[in-house]
Protein backbone atom coordinates (compact mmCIF):
# COMPACT_ATOMS: atom_id res chain seq x y z
CA UNK A 1 0.00 0.00 0.00
CA UNK A 2 1.32 3.38 -1.00
CA UNK A 3 1.68 5.85 1.88
CA UNK A 4 1.39 9.58 1.41
CA UNK A 5 4.44 11.45 2.62
CA UNK A 6 2.47 14.47 3.78
CA UNK A 7 -0.98 13.95 5.36
CA UNK A 8 -2.03 17.46 4.26
CA UNK A 9 -1.43 16.49 0.63
CA UNK A 10 -4.71 16.10 -1.29
CA UNK A 11 -5.82 12.56 -1.94
CA UNK A 12 -5.61 11.52 -5.59
CA UNK A 13 -8.48 9.63 -7.15
CA UNK A 14 -8.87 7.75 -10.42
CA UNK A 15 -12.12 7.71 -12.35
CA UNK A 16 -11.90 4.13 -13.54
CA UNK A 17 -15.27 4.15 -15.32
CA UNK A 18 -14.74 7.39 -17.23
CA UNK A 19 -13.41 5.88 -20.47
CA UNK A 20 -16.13 3.21 -20.79
CA UNK A 21 -18.70 5.82 -19.76
CA UNK A 22 -17.65 8.12 -22.57
CA UNK A 23 -17.56 5.26 -25.09
CA UNK A 24 -21.02 4.16 -23.98
CA UNK A 25 -22.48 7.66 -24.13
CA UNK A 26 -21.09 8.33 -27.61
CA UNK A 27 -22.37 4.94 -28.78
CA UNK A 28 -25.82 5.59 -27.29
CA UNK A 29 -26.08 9.02 -28.93
CA UNK A 30 -24.86 7.86 -32.32
CA UNK A 31 -27.08 4.80 -32.21
CA UNK A 32 -30.11 7.04 -32.58
CA UNK A 33 -29.43 6.77 -36.31
CA UNK A 34 -29.44 2.95 -36.11
CA UNK A 35 -32.88 2.60 -34.52
CA UNK A 36 -35.05 0.39 -36.71
CA UNK A 37 -32.17 -0.99 -38.77
CA UNK A 38 -30.11 -4.19 -38.62
CA UNK A 39 -27.22 -2.20 -37.14
CA UNK A 40 -29.16 -1.73 -33.92
CA UNK A 41 -28.24 -5.31 -32.94
CA UNK A 42 -24.54 -4.38 -33.01
CA UNK A 43 -25.22 -1.15 -31.16
CA UNK A 44 -27.22 -2.92 -28.46
CA UNK A 45 -24.41 -5.42 -28.02
CA UNK A 46 -21.84 -2.64 -27.53
CA UNK A 47 -24.07 -0.74 -25.10
CA UNK A 48 -24.79 -3.89 -23.05
CA UNK A 49 -21.10 -4.82 -22.83
CA UNK A 50 -20.08 -1.29 -21.82
CA UNK A 51 -22.82 -1.28 -19.16
CA UNK A 52 -21.48 -4.56 -17.75
CA UNK A 53 -17.95 -3.12 -17.68
CA UNK A 54 -19.16 -0.05 -15.79
CA UNK A 55 -21.07 -2.30 -13.40
CA UNK A 56 -17.91 -4.27 -12.73
CA UNK A 57 -16.00 -1.04 -12.03
CA UNK A 58 -18.75 -0.03 -9.59
CA UNK A 59 -18.25 -3.32 -7.76
CA UNK A 60 -14.46 -2.93 -7.77
CA UNK A 61 -14.66 0.58 -6.35
CA UNK A 62 -17.16 -0.58 -3.70
CA UNK A 63 -19.74 1.95 -4.83
CA UNK A 64 -22.67 -0.47 -4.86
CA UNK A 65 -25.31 2.22 -5.32
CA UNK A 66 -24.24 2.60 -8.97
CA UNK A 67 -24.78 -1.09 -9.75
CA UNK A 68 -28.55 -0.98 -10.53
CA UNK A 69 -28.06 1.62 -13.28
CA UNK A 70 -25.66 -0.34 -15.53
CA UNK A 71 -27.52 -3.56 -14.71
CA UNK A 72 -30.78 -2.04 -15.97
CA UNK A 73 -29.06 -0.78 -19.13
CA UNK A 74 -27.54 -4.22 -19.74
CA UNK A 75 -30.98 -5.84 -19.42
CA UNK A 76 -32.78 -3.36 -21.68
CA UNK A 77 -30.11 -3.42 -24.41
CA UNK A 78 -29.49 -7.17 -24.11
CA UNK A 79 -29.00 -8.48 -27.67
CA UNK A 80 -29.54 -12.13 -26.72
CA UNK A 81 -33.10 -11.62 -25.43
CA UNK A 82 -34.05 -8.29 -27.02
CA UNK A 83 -36.96 -6.27 -25.71
CA UNK A 84 -39.47 -5.31 -28.38
CA UNK A 85 -39.98 -1.59 -27.93
CA UNK A 86 -41.36 0.73 -30.59
CA UNK A 87 -38.88 3.06 -32.29
CA UNK A 88 -40.43 6.02 -30.45
CA UNK A 89 -39.58 4.40 -27.11
CA UNK A 90 -35.95 3.67 -28.05
CA UNK A 91 -35.20 7.31 -28.87
CA UNK A 92 -35.53 8.74 -25.34
CA UNK A 93 -33.99 5.59 -23.87
CA UNK A 94 -30.84 6.22 -25.90
CA UNK A 95 -30.44 9.70 -24.40
CA UNK A 96 -31.21 8.43 -20.90
CA UNK A 97 -28.54 5.75 -21.29
CA UNK A 98 -26.03 8.33 -22.54
CA UNK A 99 -26.69 10.55 -19.52
CA UNK A 100 -26.43 7.55 -17.19
CA UNK A 101 -23.09 6.52 -18.70
CA UNK A 102 -21.67 10.01 -18.26
CA UNK A 103 -22.95 10.29 -14.68
CA UNK A 104 -21.56 6.89 -13.71
CA UNK A 105 -18.25 7.55 -15.48
CA UNK A 106 -17.74 10.80 -13.60
CA UNK A 107 -18.90 9.48 -10.23
CA UNK A 108 -17.33 6.04 -9.96
CA UNK A 109 -13.85 6.61 -8.64
CA UNK A 110 -11.27 4.93 -6.48
CA UNK A 111 -8.59 6.47 -4.31
CA UNK A 112 -4.96 5.69 -5.05
CA UNK A 113 -4.49 5.05 -1.33
CA UNK A 114 -7.07 2.25 -1.24
CA UNK A 115 -5.65 -1.23 -1.46
CA UNK A 116 -7.68 -3.53 -3.72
Amino acid sequence: MKQRSNPDEPQTVRRIALAPGLVGSVTAILSVFAIGTEWFFVVSFVIAVVALIIGWFAVQSRQWWWLPLPAAIAVVWNPVFPLAFADGVWLPLQYIAAAAFIAAGLSIRVSDDVQR
